[in-house]
């Protein structure tokens, strides 16, 4: 049993969240702390619950989010700062996020930010875009000056005029500004203050006479042996007993790949094991240290020794700087000749760790009965240089696709090589030296020669096969060479004594711009930057997610049972060894299984097809029981990727055209005509909390009340209704929060409520679900994939006349929201440029993968990505900068849309003439310009992208009750996923009922209080849901009248009785509707608007690459609450960089997601965020926008204005390519991951890894 689940199942406290079950995404965290007795120190470690084994936990205290403070009793700091500085919006990662917070602090009351950042390099969030944690978080640190990262105030701007720019060109002038939170409320730090370590504990730790334990379960035995003897006696014994210190690997294969171990050996706190010893040689580590104790002891020996005797350790630092566990250090290990010692009862030996150490995948030269004792890091010697490299898709918390170390010696007084060690990782399945190549380069001298030869015979003995796990074949087999390169440059550069190149860290500033509304009463909360009204709840974790409701007495767990087969008919299902298995539960109507119906069709059409579903006392057995299905299949054909269902003609109906203009005169009119294609990958929501269900059927007439994590409440109700077979009326579905949603949870939420419905109903107990991370992100489907083919005509100035385009989507296995995702994409397809002569058409690829669904810009990002494209490209082909072609063909107020709309109410030019003055455009392009001349193997890159999105959804409901005492309880169709839709609505109601808004609740989401609600989708649901609570509090404001008119010197509480207290409220978007027949109608309400610019830098050897620099200038109207919608915006753009540049879901060519975690799939990370950040809500003037207040939507509009980001890319490759002498116009898919980035910088190390013929292997995985 982990951590985590005894926290929560046995001690019911659920403030530790599951987010990924495999120490991912750092939603579990809790600070576990232990005396340790040979040293006399109390230690304390922010530890992931879900890898934790409560076996591993004798004699620590264990702190959780509930033990540090609560609203009901104090809060602690930390949990306070997060939530005032609007650092929690869904809040599911919050509480991990604090308690790493709260551990760095109990062993460094005076943190600097790097170790802030640091802290919190295991944790994800998906929200926030991260600036504002830490902007909270930042006022624990000693240094909090001007020029130090992530260090400015995040503040309300009046609108300032283009010569208020100062001289730094980054910072705006401070003394107009109006901070979002003040620091100086904050209650303060004490750490004297803080909870101590049990007595209790301590005397227990002290005065314990063995330390020998052992656990017995069901299918293991844990065995803690206290001795250096006893551990060796043991492992003699149990020769193939799994030894574990840490659990981040065995917890993941005994969950995730089904492993099981007998016998359990925990070593973890035999004194030997983890000693620090100093030898002549260098520094022996014993087998258990920490690899965080590791570093510390070695950043301590840097600062004293000699430099010349640091390179080892140096290159085991730089390692340790974005470590993840799985073979980082491996290299430098045996590069530098690191000695292990081994030993088992009868003595022990020591060997060198060399290419002989690793005997295959996953395996050593260790004999079964021993055991590492410790690990010797040798000093270096006098000219021998030694660096570790590493490249990963993510700098944070990842596995690297590539990492090296390498170790030359110098003979003294020359420059001709006496000894080197090249080793890598990820070239074979063990770490492997390059030996031919260096032994040809001994003797040589270290130069020019040398390298032309060390590169042709790395490109001959670093090989991969094309079909390699893992992919990236030519990418990792260019990374080879290109590694040795920028190895070859530092020790030329030490050889020369030149000084080091560093990259300075750019200044980090964040100013987040609006205008403050002028003589607005203090009483109004509308346009105030007001907490997220869950936001403390959150930090504390006393915030009630769906799996956090308590258990019910007699409450089952379902599993699902799902397809491993992409397209196959279903010979049979052999359910008996489930049957037999501890706690699955009868199904009464059978008289043979207690297995739980199955709900299959003859044929699967997706991997991941539920066919079926267990259910057993807890969530262990059920999940146990699902496994042990057997399935027959009959595999039939399968179409995977949108290439094959092109060819195939796989497509469901319609194909949807949308067409202005006349494209045969737009091409005549043309003087250029080019023609382009690109990919845009899909994406995986990575909600932190996965789909959740809990049925409770109620006993009586078909009644069942259904918690869900849910955009869609009535949705779920009516499926569920109809599962049962009983009216909507019979079924409750209540949704209190959700832990993110993005679109996620629209539609796709009722494939798992349905099925736990069903069961609850059929066994009449309660049954819950919550999918594991990896059962979410393989049957839920995710953002659609996109191809786009485009032939555009233009003049020479770059004013486009025509434009042809086709998109095709991949669908999945069936339609969902499909067609109106497709729809979407089409009504972007020009994104903000004006095309005379315009056609576009679309179409729906059918595959066999997981249906893709609604996600952040439903299609919008996909259509628009493709337009930037082809503006991109006529750019380039014109030798023209790409912003003034963009600026040319910009819309201007009151022309047409390809779907003939009239563009009204139009700020983009206002947008983008801000954008470009805040960004100091012209300025960055001349420093950009310099830099690369300056530089060959870095490049910078700049971009400015527009964005026009259109909204349009239709109709909310809204309740209000007023009772005697004046409180008012207000319930409306939408639902919270840390958007702050609850708080804006709150405000809303406290402006028109003219209290405050602490007199107003919002409990929970339900269809027994406002029916027939629309999906929380779309952007719209402050428009919609705030009209309809303006609406009921309007309603309620007119009955009241006659009482306040009667007593206007009454107080709110005097007028509020003797009448009809309860009011409903309803609103509809009027004139909405489009038909694409006839190309006529109103298919948005308004278009939201919004610009950002970006510049970044990339390493041309790697790929890799920074994001410095972002502006983003967005048009949100009147801001209902500033720090939510700036939150919205940084959030969004969070996420669409993640689109564009990180996030790659890889699948089998049969079909099989390759990527079902945090382990294999990133999202962005703290780190990710441009170093500089500026985001300015464009101020308005005048009340022209039509949602409640001139409020405009912000949830999806700036997700797109990421693309800047890309095209920045696009720009820096550019520039490394007219190195190469290549230019024009050239194809990058998105995401710009640095695979990508790499192979498109075209070099003569890529010429030497020329990638296989398409067709004479089978791929790893398919672009889909």
């Amino acid at each position: 049993m982990t951590l985590l689940t005894y926290l929560r199942r046995k001690l019911g406290l659920t403030g530790t969240k599951l987010g990924c079950a495999e120490g991912g995404c750092g939603a579990c965290t809790v600070m576990v702390s232990r005396y340790q007795t040979h040293t006399q120190q109390l230690l304390h470690y922010a530890v992931n619950a879900c890898l934790a084994p409560l076996c591993s936990l004798h004699l620590v205290a264990v702190t959780t989010v509930e033990g540090i403070g609560s609203v009901a009793r104090k809060l602690h700091p930390v949990q306070e700062r997060i939530a005032r500085a609007h650092g929690s919006q869904c809040g599911f990662c919050t509480p991990g996020i604090v308690m790493s917070m709260y551990a760095l602090l109990r062993n460094n009351p005076t943190p600097k930010m790097a170790d802030v950042e640091e802290a919190f390099q295991g944790n994800l969030c998906r929200c926030t875009g991260y600036r504002p944690i830490l902007e909270g978080y930042k006022t624990f640190t000693v240094v909090r000056h001007k020029h130090s990262r992530c260090v400015s105030n995040v503040i309300l701007y009046k609108p300032i005029s283009n010569q208020h720019v100062s001289d730094c060109k980054l910072c705006v002038f401070e003394q107009e500004a109006t901070p979002l939170f003040t620091a100086t409320d904050f209650a303060p730090f004490d750490p004297t203050q803080e909870v101590i370590f049990p007595p209790e504990l301590m005397s227990l730790t002290k005065g314990q006479r063995s330390g020998s334990l052992c656990f017995r379960g069901d299918r293991a035995v844990w065995l803690q042996p206290d001795s250096l003897d006893e551990f060796l006696r043991l492992k003699w014994e149990h020769p193939d007993a799994r030894v574990v210190v840490g659990n981040t690997e065995v917890g993941i294969e005994v969950k995730f790949k089904n492993m099981v171990y007998p016998v359990i050996l925990a070593p973890a706190f035999i004194p030997e094991l983890n000693t620090v010893t100093h030898t002549e040689d260098g520094v022996v580590f014993g087998a258990a240290c920490t690899l965080s104790h590791m570093g510390a002891v070695l950043k301590e020996m840097v600062k004293t020794l000699p430099p010349h005797q640091n390179e080892v350790f140096l290159a085991v630092l730089e390692q340790l700087l974005y470590f993840h566990p799985i073979s980082d250090l491996n290299p430098v290990f045996m590069a530098a000749g690191c000695k292990l010692t081994l030993m088992d009862k009868d003595g022990s030996r020591v060997v060198q760790m060399d290419d002989s150490f690793f005997t295959g995948y996953r395996k050593t030269t260790l004999r079964p009965q021993e055991v590492l004792l410790s690990i010797e890091i040798p000093y270096s010697k006098k000219n021998q240089f030694v660096s570790a490299f590493k490249q990963s898709p993510r700098r944070e918390d990842d596995i690297s696709i590539v990492t090296a170390a390498m170790s030359v010696t110098i003979t003294p007084g020359t420059d001709v090589v006496e000894d080197l060690g090249l080793s890598y990782g990820g070239m074979a399945a063990t770490t492997v030296l390059a030996k031919k190549t260096a032994s040809r380069l001994l003797g040589r001298r270290w130069g020019e020669g040398l390298l032309e030869e060390a590169c042709s015979s790395l490109a001959e003995e670093m090989t991969l096969d094309p079909s390699a796990p893992g992919g990236m074949v030519t990418y990792r087999q260019t990374l080879t060479l290109s590694l040795f390169y920028k190895f070859y440059l530092m020790v030329l550069q030490k050889l020369r004594r030149a000084s080091k190149l560093t990259l300075a860290v750019c200044v980090s500033v964040t100013c987040v711009l609006q205008a403050v509304p002028e003589g607005r009463s203090q009483d109004d909360a509308v346009g105030r930057p007001m907490m997220h009204l869950s936001a403390l709840k959150q930090a504390t974790g006393e915030a009630v997610y769906c799996d956090d409701v308590p258990l019910y007495e007699n409450e089952l767990y379902l599993a699902l049972v799902t397809s491993s087969k992409a397209h196959a008919n279903i010979l049979s299902i052999d359910s008996s060894a489930a049957e037999q298995m501890p706690g699955v539960v009868c199904d009464s109507d059978s008289l043979m299984s207690r297995l739980v119906t199955f709900l299959f069709s003859v044929q699967v059409t997706c991997v991941g097809h539920i066919i079926g579903a267990v259910v057993a006392d807890t969530q262990l057995h059920a999940q146990r029981a699902a496994k042990a299905v057997r399935i027959q299949y009959e595999e039939l054909p399968a179409v995977v990727t949108i290439q094959e269902a092109i060819a195939a003609q796989s497509f469901y109906q319609p194909i949807r055209t949308i067409q202005k203009g006349d494209l045969e005169v737009g091409f005549k009119q043309a003087d250029h005509i080019l023609e382009g294609e690109m990919h845009i990958g899909g994406q995986e929501h990575f909600y932190l909390e996965t789909n959740v269900t809990l049925a409770v059927p109620r006993g009586e007439d078909g009644e069942m009340e259904v918690f869900a994590s849910t955009q869609s409440a009535s949705k779920t109700q009516s499926l569920v209704a109809k599962a049962l077979g009983v009216p909507a009326n019979r079924v409750v579905v209540r949704v209190k929060r959700m832990g993110g949603g993005f679109g996620g949870k629209e539609s796709r939420t009722t494939v798992l409520s349905t099925v736990v419905a069903v069961a609850a109903n059929k066994l009449k107990r309660p049954v819950r679900c919550m999918l594991d991370r990896d059962e979410d992100m393989l049957i839920t489907g995710g953002r659609h994939p996109f191809y786009g083919k485009y032939k555009v005509g233009f003049l020479n100035s770059g004013k486009v006349v025509a434009l042809d385009v086709s998109y095709y989507s991949n669908t999945g296995n069936s339609m969902d929201l499909s067609l109106s995702v497709l729809e979407r994409a089409l009504f972007h397809m020009e994104n903000s440029y004006s095309v005379a002569n315009v056609r576009g058409r679309g179409y729906l690829c059918r595959t066999n993968l997981p249906s893709n669904t609604a996600f952040r810009g439903f299609g919008g990002p996909q259509g628009m990505m493709v337009t930037e494209s082809w503006m991109n490209d006529v750019a380039q082909s014109l030798g023209k900068p790409s912003e003034e072609v963009r600026r040319l063909n910009l819309y201007v107020e009151g022309e047409l849309t390809p779907y003939n709309q009239i563009l009204d109410q139009f700020t983009l030019d206002r947008c983008w003439d801000e954008c470009l003055s805040r960004s100091v455009y012209q300025e960055r392009r001349a420093a950009v310009d310099l830099y690369n001349r300056q530089n060959r193997w870095t490049k910078r890159g700049l971009a400015i992208v527009p964005t026009k999105f259109g909204i349009s959804f239709t109709a909310a409901g809204a309740l209000a009750h007023i009772y005697t005492d004046g409180s008012v309880l207000l319930t409306h169709g939408g639902t919270e996923m840390g958007q702050g839709l609850h708080t804006k609505m709150v405000q809303v109601a406290s402006r028109v009922l003219g209290i405050p808004c602490s007199k107003i609740h919002i409990s929970e989401t339900s269809t027994n209080t406002v029916p027939n609600t629309s999906p929380t989708a779309a952007s719209a649901s402050s428009d919609l849901n705030g009209a309809a609570v303006q609406n009921a509090c309007e309603t309620l404001m007119k009955r009241l009248e006659p009482y306040k008119t009667k007593n206007p010197k009454g107080t709110w509480e005097d007028w509020v009785s003797r009448i009809n207290l309860s009011a409903n409220g309803f609103y509809k978007t009027p004139d909405l509707g489009y038909d694409f027949d006839s190309n006529s109608g109103r298919a948005f309400n308004y278009f939201s608007y919004g610009v950002a610019c970006s510049e970044v830098e990339i390493d041309c050897l790697t790929g890799a690459h920074r994001n410095l620099s972002t502006t983003i200038v967005m048009d949100v109207g009147h801001s209902l609450n500033p720090a939510i919608d700036i939150g919205q915006v940084e959030g969004a753009f969070m996420q669409g960089l993640g689109l564009f540049t990180l996030e790659e879901l890889h699948y089998s060519p049969q079909g099989v997601l390759l990527t079902r975690g945090p382990g294999s799939y990133k999202i962005p990370a703290f780190g990710d965020i441009p170093t500089q950040l500026t985001v300015s809500l464009l101020p308005s003037t005048e009340n022209i926008y039509p949602g409640i207040f001139s409020l405009q939507a912000v949830g999806e509009p700036p997700l797109f204005l990421a693309a800047s980001v890309f095209y920045a890319i696009k720009d820096a490759i550019s520039a490394a390519r007219v190195e190469s002498g290549i230019s024009g116009p050239f194809r990058l898919d998105s995401p710009a991951s640095a695979e990508r980035i790499r192979n498109a910088c075209s070099d003569r190390f890529t010429k030497l890894c020329p990638p296989a013929e398409p067709g004479t292997f089978r791929p790893w995985s398919v672009q889909v």
